[in-house]
């Protein structure tokens, strides 16, 4: 993801640091290895389900429930984290939510059962709907007012190091070191990260007034409510698909796990380079970007669904699926964001929100047809719930309530 324009920023923010300020590089490229750190731990079980199904001795729909009640705790975890926390120095805060990565890793490492496994899980998503809610509002205090969307960028730089990194990282360790090791990463990373933010970041006392009202208020908006449709249809087609990934890949195609590994990579080298183009697009047109990013995803599924027997090809279109995937969240942040305009940092939690509801709903259908059509059915609804979405975005961005474009 990208940062947002200068203009569409909380004015209470901007105000925080005047442009003469010193910049706290080193405080942003903490909250940087935070926010890798927590989303690298979200995404390891999409790599590692099969290992994690046989060492449990549970089916391959019970292992994914591990991305499920993630994305469910983060979903009610950053709203709530914001308004609950609202008096509280926000830079102790922080140093919970980070605290909740090292335990959650902890506790994965060493779970006996699926129940133990899903209670760490769970922790996970408290860190990570918070941090992440919390984390491009906070990078604003830390840089002066022109730096702000480097700053921002630099924090979303973590996502998309951990959208390239999770899953083939995850994949070969667990290959070679067992699926417990790759939590024990995770949680080396998460204290890496917490030292970071101890050393570099200022008292930030709270400011503003984040409340269940203002952000009713601002899901009142027609084009905050399209663009929350939008990630909702979109992102649940895709993990639907992307958490059962290992399966399909080992069932279609027939990869051993170094051709997993490759092929995650791809997607994620793919993922990285859409988040570039995603960024490019949406400074021109965001509907159109995010047409673009929901369209090439469907086509890509359908394609998995229905050639999923060819690796060459699969490996392929696997990489253009990660790349289609990571124009996404910046065209539709983007978009948000322009509606929100002075209320930003609602329409964050918002979108936090929404995205985790459409992981863990992905995952609960995706769960389901696994279960009853193998894992080459599970990319037919990611096709269509991607191409829905393209549809939503298509049809609403022609009518007034949609964001003039330039």
């Amino acid at each position: 993801m990208t940062a947002p324009s200068l203009s569409t920023l909380d004015e209470d923010l901007l105000a925080d640091r005047g442009d003469e300020a010193p910049a706290l590089w080193a405080g942003v490229a903490s909250l940087a290895l935070g926010v890798f750190g927590l989303v690298t731990a979200e995404f390891l079980p999409a790599s590692l389900l099969t290992p994690i199904s046989q060492d449990l001795g549970v089916s391959l729909g019970a292992a994914g429930q591990t991305m499920t009640v993630t994305a469910v705790v983060a979903a009610f975890a950053g709203p709530g984290i914001v308004i609950g926390t609202a008096r509280q120095d926000r830079r102790l805060v922080l140093f919970g939510l980070t605290a909740a990565l090292i335990l959650s890793s902890a506790l994965a490492a060493t779970a006996d059962g699926l129940v133990q496994l899903l209670l760490a899980r769970a922790l996970l998503g408290i860190g990570l709907g918070g941090f992440w809610a919390m984390s491009l509002a906070l990078a604003m205090r830390l840089v002066p007012g022109r730096l702000m969307p480097r700053a921002m960028a630099i924090v979303m730089s973590g996502v998309s190091a951990a959208t390239v990194c999770a899953a083939p990282i995850g994949a070969y360790v667990g290959d070679v070191l067992g699926w417990r090791a790759a939590f024990v990463i995770s949680g080396v990373l998460g204290l890496a990260a917490l030292l970071l933010q101890i050393l570099t970041l200022p008292a930030m006392p709270p400011k503003g007034s984040a409340s269940l009202s203002t952000m009713a208020a601002v899901l009142r908006r027609p084009a905050i409510r399209l663009g929350l449709l939008t990630v909702l249809l979109v992102v649940s087609g895709h993990f639907a698909g992307f958490t059962f990934v290992r399966p399909f890949l080992e069932s279609g195609p027939q990869m051993s796990v170094a051709g997993i590994s490759a092929t995650l990579l791809a997607f994620g080298i793919g993922g990285f380079i859409g988040n570039l183009a995603g960024g490019f697009l949406a400074e021109r047109n965001t509907p159109r970007a995010i047409i673009f990013a929901a369209s090439g995803i469907a086509a890509m599924a359908f394609i998995l669904a229905f050639a999923g027997a060819h690796a060459g090809l699969v490996a392929a279109v696997t990489a253009l699926w990660g790349f289609f995937f990571g124009a996404l969240p910046v065209s539709v942040q983007s978009f948000v964001t322009k509606a929100a305009g002075d209320e930003a940092e609602s329409a964050g939690a918002m979108m936090l929100t929404t995205f985790q509801i459409a992981i863990s709903s992905g995952a609960i259908f995706g769960g389901l047809i696994v279960e009853t059509q193998g894992p080459a059915g599970v990319f037919a609804f990611t096709g269509i719930a991607a191409l829905l979405g393209a549809t939503a975005i298509t049809l609403g961005s022609r009518r007034p309530m949609a964001l003039s474009e330039g």
